[in-house]
């Protein structure tokens, strides 16, 4: 019988603590037997999150952990990859709004040590992701596709990384990339579907937490895939078995797919 009180714990460090993300990752990290909450990293550094200093990027932030769970901003993020290389440390990665230049740094990291990133942490997104890809193959050409993508006012970057990955879905499955057939983005303002291209109609307003749907339409009919999340801590959740998943792992970029076994 395993003595559950002599179990390893995976040691953790936060990036971002003091973001929306981060602390609805240090509350579920303290209630979980599974992870020790190692240490935090935010630009406000100084501050105490129950009795751990906050402190910067740094190789003293980041020598004693095993996982590090970044949902900072890309520029940070590749900061964050760097010291992890370094130090030989497993990353997941739960920024949006990374360059083509920024994701292929990423790519090249990932030969060196284990990188788990998703543009979304929920299960029920990749699920819809799985179920467009799978639509996306089968529709006529003559449905117009449009992607809807609904945060709080205080989100950045739009489209969303959802919105991209859901996208990237139905594009690839078309056998197009996803550049060749972007079509125009509408933020908080009505617009149309564009003939072989894909729309983003963007809402950055009040305090959603996130909702997605692809639309199929050919004028006579619209299908509609739709996903709402009710709570960040399903997030937090994905992002927990995310760094549980990725702790076994020596070196390679993965994403929730691979985790539940998608492809």
């Amino acid at each position: 019988k395993i003595d559950n009180f002599r179990m390893k714990k995976i040691k953790i460090t936060i990036c971002g603590g003091l973001g929306r993300m981060g602390k609805v990752l240090i509350k579920k990290i303290n209630k979980n037997k599974k992870f020790l909450l190692n240490s935090v990293t935010d630009i406000k550094e100084g501050k105490k999150i129950k009795n751990i200093k906050i402190k910067k990027n740094s190789i003293d932030a980041f020598k004693n952990t095993d996982v590090i769970i970044d949902f900072t901003r890309p520029k940070s993020s590749l900061e964050i990859i760097k010291f992890a290389n370094k130090l030989k440390k497993k990353l997941v990665i739960g920024t949006t709004g990374f360059s083509k230049k920024q994701n292929n740094i990423i790519k090249k990291y990932s030969k060196k040590i284990a990188i788990f990133k998703s543009g979304n942490m929920s299960m029920g997104i990749n699920f819809l992701e799985y179920i467009v890809n799978i639509i996306s193959k089968k529709i006529p050409n003559n449905y117009y596709i449009g992607i809807h993508d609904n945060h709080h006012k205080k989100k950045i970057d739009y489209p969303s990384g959802t919105a991209l990955m859901l996208a990237s879905a139905a594009s690839a499955s078309r056998g197009r990339n996803l550049e060749s057939i972007k079509g125009k983005t509408f933020l908080n303002k009505k617009g149309n579907l564009q003939k072989n291209k894909i729309n983003f109609f963007v809402t950055r307003k009040g305090n959603t937490i996130g909702k997605h749907s692809v639309i199929y339409s050919n004028k006579i009919e619209n299908i509609e895939l739709k996903h709402t999340a009710l709570s960040r801590e399903l997030f937090a959740d994905g992002a927990l078995e995310a760094a549980l998943w990725i702790s076994k792992k020596n070196k390679g970029l993965f994403n929730m797919h691979d985790m539940l076994s998608l492809k």
